[in-house]
């Protein structure tokens, strides 16, 4: 009793409550300063252009007005720089997550041979690269991939940093299970995809989810690799209507009236940002436990 007496005293200091109010207003401001400007870009996208034009800011539509959307979805670039975009950010992080399982599940084995040299050897790589030229060369020149998707999916395949993540999850898994699956008379190749990989779940979930938001937001690749705009990811098509501040052949775009340059770059960009929205509860379970289990271990 004088325990429990003694904690709730303690839990009801002035230094816990001075520290839980410092606490709660950071935690109030970076709600403010996430939510704040989203709701600027949504409030734009749906309003007409006498509203959008106002000086200040806009968290709560005055008028209701879609045109911008219109406008936005009867441009057919959109669609298919979704279309590459899907394609890209389905195919590199199915490619990814199959690299990282492939190459951390090894490094995770006491017994691989010169486990230690290969594991600094990847460490060694997230410090020093070839530089922007020499990727260029390589992909352009000596793979001639450019303006392919292939150029878009492999380069960053891999990245040391994430397989050091799934390689200590692997390593945190005991190694009875193994021994017991071997017993049982399966090969390194059954146990890796039938035990291993399930139990992994949380860590590979994590990872996907990365490699997802990396693939769905990149454009500086697409800007360096591809040429025909037809090819054009969908971010790399939003840098250009937010740089250039109007859609291509937008004239030819029926069924819509005057257009505040505004209202279509907020649409283009909510549209460009709702999969990714939509996408992140059904992972966001798995990723604290996954970003933890994964950095414990050295």
């Amino acid at each position: 009793m004088n325990s429990e007496k003694n904690r709730k005293k303690k839990k009801h200091s002035p230094a816990n409550i001075a520290f839980d109010t410092v606490l709660y207003i950071l935690l109030f401001l970076i709600m403010a300063i996430t939510i704040i400007p989203f709701m600027e870009v949504v409030t734009i996208s749906v309003s007409p252009p006498s509203v959008a034009s106002e000086f200040g800011l806009h968290l709560i539509p005055k008028e209701l007005d879609f045109s911008g959307y219109k406008k936005v979805f009867g441009y057919g670039q959109i669609w298919r720089s979704y279309m590459n975009t899907i394609v890209r950010t389905l195919i590199g992080s199915a490619l990814s997550l199959v690299l990282y399982i492939i190459g951390a599940y090894p490094l995770s084995k006491k017994n691989l041979p010169h486990r230690k040299f290969w594991t600094l050897f990847i460490v060694f790589t997230m410090y020093f690269s070839g530089g922007l030229i020499p990727s260029y060369l390589l992909v352009n020149n000596i793979l001639k991939i450019s303006n392919t998707l292939w150029a878009l999916v492999l380069p960053p395949a891999m990245s040391a940093y994430t397989v050091i993540i799934v390689r200590n999850f692997f390593e945190s898994i005991p190694d009875e299970l193994d021994d017991s699956a071997k017993i049982d008379g399966a090969n390194d190749i059954t146990t890796l995809f039938r035990i291993m990989v399930p139990l992994a779940k949380p860590c590979l979930a994590t990872v996907s989810l990365w490699s997802i938001v990396f693939h769905w937001n990149a454009w500086f690749d697409c800007m360096l690799y591809i040429q025909n705009e037809k090819n054009y990811v969908l971010q790399m098509l939003l840098r250009k209507i937010l740089i250039d501040g109007q859609i291509q052949d937008i004239s030819l775009i029926p069924g819509t009236g005057v257009v505040n340059t505004e209202t279509m770059k907020m649409a283009t960009l909510v549209v460009s940002v709702i999969p990714i929205i939509a996408i992140y509860p059904f992972l966001q379970k798995y990723f604290t436990k996954g970003v933890m289990v994964g950095s414990v271990k050295g």
